[in-house]
């Protein structure tokens, strides 16, 4: 189809929004591809911010869009989709195109995160270059504040929103994972914008002057009409003053890449109170407090007394958190890339202002952007989600974010090395980092450990879990350096004071050698203390990984998996017995019947395959966790033993604790933390009627309800003289129980209900029950029996009478020898 005829604005906008209601998607897009080559910017202007709209879905949910999260690989509009929002293809370039002609599009503060939101209509102007000069102030007052976007960021903001903005979805479908055209796109713009090799593809409009305009450059002071001023000494710089147009190309080209990473960080991780965000706007304002204090020189932050704390409720969906992941893994292999040479340069200058004269802008943003840019809200947001997470097996999509971000070594360019994870050395060049994210590595790990003693640890899922942070925490240095880092943050107050000089000479200018480790150590213990202040407050309590409170802790989570282990260890050894039971002797008659079996309903999670995963995973988590913490393994071997011999001397048979209630038993605290911890369970066996439970897999469902029929007629008509037969106290009174029904195994079932004792009374009267003859496995019994008394000339009626005999003889046999078999 021929692109339109040239028309009014109004117009072009309106016969696509109807196009929208007819046309299939294909077609659409390739009318829009028409449409942005051959249009000017003036008319694109109009539609822009309803293509977006369209594509992302509206901010308050309402629209869903494209449904980017429910789109697949399967899907026919899955390539159509990408190639049309793809980083170089056609939206992007009608990004371009807008954004060489500076048009500016509206978002309403009210669509900010909650924090940044709040602080904005507090009067305190948030220190994120995003949201610098960008305000629009409305006659009608702050609450009806809007943000002018370029085109490019009001693109990325529809963009970042569409994964947390809460929408309704068709009935039956779930937002996806690593498969879906969202996830793949977020993936597609990270390594368009931050590449690990080679630099920004650079945009392919431009303007008059030569080149797309860059947003302007922000004012090293702002003031917020009147409502405070953030002074700058005390506020963190952002490192690029987004740039010129007539700056050097390849740092007006990165502003795209800062301005997309910090819309991925300010609203996927947008999880703190409003205090907390004032303390994050200035990564260095609690050091700088320190550094003041120690000097006895008052100092109050900026603001301070003006911002009431807020929290926003806040719940992260599996997905949200796997795109987390995405970005945590890219950003640590893009911050990797950095050149060695610049490394080794930005190490060893001095912080003055020619120290990166030489670095291109790309390789300093390479230097700084996982401390400056990530750290902060990533631990609030990860801290978020180990306290508020359901105690399941989906956790361990959290889980992982958190392991990707304290493993930066994983994704490096270095040819792996040919020892298993768990003997790789960590490089001691990493060092620095684990001090520099000392909390991410100790008070996360604490968090964790609450979490692990409140889980179930028999289910595999969740022992694999424990199983990969130990792993992890056990590879050979990391412990080492984590100690180092808090023996870092403990140092004394007075030792700093005492040791830090009054003026850094280096060794050329009179001073020493020593005098320059001291300043580097120096350095080191207030790097620590800042990051740790930044993020807990300066009246933090810390609690050491390797002090004593946590060690019993340790040791608490080390007595929980050995009980784990013994619970799955017997719920296993129960599975075998009671398949050896269900064996070649099972398909005469003569084993437990699968009708009654009490784990015919267990979950997958406690079949025998993943019980021995189980005792797997706890095994090996035992075993670095006592490598971690240095525990003694003959203390450990002596603690599994006792908590074995006890459990088998009387948790064995032991119900969780109960107090007896009007309708039975009602569990206790105590029994809730019993079960949930795998000490004690109950012995789950089905006490309705035999007859009326679910047809399985093996049965005839037509044959089941004909023999119930059946069995039911018999029963109503004859029920009084069958119990009368069962009631006798001699042979015939004995057979007539052996088939008619099963009083002595039905009574030895303990009660837990008035309604289990009811079914109990009714599973006393004798009845026939013809159920058995259903199973496909009896059929094949038949069927053989007839096919051999063909082969031996016998006819259908006495092959049937042989069987009858049999069975006759067989039941005999069993209730003159019952009590013997029994005893067994």
């Amino acid at each position: 189809m021929a692109a339109p005829t040239l028309q009014q604005p109004s117009f072009l906008l309106a016969n696509l929004k109807a196009d929208s209601t007819t046309k299939p998607l294909l077609q659409r897009c390739q009318d829009l591809v028409k449409i942005i080559d051959e249009y000017p910017a003036k008319e694109l202007h109009v539609i822009f911010p309803w293509l977006v709209e369209t594509a992302f879905g509206s901010l308050d949910g309402i629209i869903s869009g494209w449904n980017l999260r429910l789109l697949h690989s399967r899907s026919s509009e899955f390539n159509v989709v990408l190639d049309f929002l793809n980083p170089s293809g056609p939206m992007m370039k009608l990004v371009y195109k807008l954004q060489a002609e500076e048009y500016k599009y509206e978002i309403p503060v009210n669509y900010l995160p909650g924090p940044v939101k709040v602080c904005i209509q507090e009067g305190v102007l948030p220190e994120c270059p995003l949201f610098h000069n960008k305000l629009q102030f409305p006659l009608s007052g702050l609450l009806t504040l809007n943000l002018a976007l370029n085109p490019f960021e009001f693109f990325m903001f529809h963009f970042a929103s569409c994964l947390v903005t809460p929408k309704s979805f068709p009935q039956g479908h779930q937002g996806s994972a690593a498969d879906s055209a969202y996830f793949v796109l977020v993936d597609t713009y990270l390594k368009y914008f931050l590449p690990s090799e080679g630099s920004v593809p650079p945009s392919p409009f431009s303007d008059s002057r030569g080149s797309v305009t860059a947003p302007s450059p922000r004012s090293s002071s702002v003031s917020f009409a009147g409502y405070g001023v953030h002074s700058p000494s005390l506020l963190k710089h952002h490192i690029f003053h987004q740039p010129s147009v007539n700056a050097d190309p390849a740092a007006q080209e990165i502003w795209r890449s800062e301005t997309l990473l910090q819309m991925f960080v300010e609203i996927w991780l947008h999880h703190y109170s409003l205090e907390m965000y004032q303390k994050l706007q200035s990564p260095q304002l609690a050091l700088l407090q320190y550094r003041l204090s120690m000097s006895s020189q008052p100092f109050a932050p900026p603001g301070s007394g003006t911002l009431h704390t807020y929290q926003e409720p806040f719940s992260p969906t599996e997905e949200h958190v796997l795109v987390v992941r995405l970005l945590v893994k890219h950003l640590h292999a893009f911050s990797n890339s950095l050149k060695p040479e610049t490394l080794t340069s930005s190490s060893s200058s001095s912080p003055s202002a020619h120290s990166h004269a030489h670095t291109s802008p790309l390789e300093e943003f390479k230097r700084v952007v996982v401390q400056r840019f990530v750290q902060q809200k990533l631990y609030l947001f990860l801290q978020h989600c180990f306290g508020h997470w359901p105690l399941d097996a989906s956790f361990r999509a959290v889980l992982e974010t958190w392991l990707s971000y304290i493993q930066p070594w994983r994704y490096t360019e270095e040819t792996p090395s040919p020892q298993p994870d768990q003997n790789r050395t960590v490089p001691d060049k990493w060092e620095p980092f684990v001090q520099e994210n000392l909390l991410m590595y100790t008070k996360l790990f604490q968090v964790l450990l609450n979490r692990a003693v409140r889980t179930d640890l028999v289910n595999a899922r969740n022992a694999l879990m424990v199983f990969r942070v130990a792993k992890v925490f056990a590879q050979p240095n990391l412990a080492e350096m984590i100690q180092k880092g808090e023996q870092l943050f403990l140092e004394p107050e007075h030792v700093l004071h005492h040791r830090q000089p009054r003026g850094y000479l280096t060794p050329s200018q009179g001073g020493s050698f020593l005098s320059s480790r001291q300043r580097v150590v120096t350095d080191m213990v207030f790097r620590v203390k800042g990051h740790v202040y930044a993020l807990e407050g300066q009246d933090c309590q810390y609690k050491q990984m390797f002090g004593s409170e946590l060690r019993g802790a340790v040791m608490r989570l080390i007595q929980i998996i050995a009980q784990a282990r013994q619970t799955a260890k017997r719920i296993s050894d129960h599975s075998s017995e009671a398949s050896a039971n269900g064996s070649f002797l099972s398909w005469f008659g003569m084993g437990t019947a699968e009708l009654s079996n009490p784990f015919s309903g267990a979950e997958p999670e406690e079949s025998g395959e993943c019980l021995k995963k189980t005792h797997e995973f706890l095994d090996r988590a035992l075993e670095n966790l006592c490598q971690i913490f240095k525990l003694n393994q003959g203390q450990l071997a002596l603690l599994v033993s006792n908590l074995s011999s006890s459990q088998d001397d009387g948790n064995n048979k032991q119900l969780p604790d109960c107090i007896q209630g009007e309708n039975g038993l009602v569990l206790t605290d105590l029994g809730r933390k019993q079960i949930i911890s795998g000490l004690r369970r109950f012995d789950i066996q089905y006490q309705g009627d035999p007859e009326l439970q679910p047809i399985r897999s093996y049965e005839n469902a037509l044959l089941v309800r004909m023999f119930y029929r059946i069995s039911s007629l018999v029963n109503e008509r004859f029920g009084g003289h069958m119990n009368a037969l069962c009631s006798r106290p001699d042979l015939l009174g004995r057979l007539g129980r052996h088939y008619l029904s099963d009083l002595d195994s039905s009574s030895d079932r303990p009660t837990r209900s008035p309604a289990s004792r009811r079914s109990s009374e009714r599973s006393r009267r004798a009845r026939l029950s013809l159920r058995r003859l259903a199973s496909y496995r009896t059929l094949l019994l038949l069927l053989l029996v007839y096919a051999l008394g063909a082969a031996l000339s016998l006819g259908p009626v006495s092959s049937t009478l042989l069987l009858l005999t049999g069975g006759l003889l067989y039941g005999l046999l069993l209730t003159l020898c019952g009590d013997k078999l029994k005893a067994h």
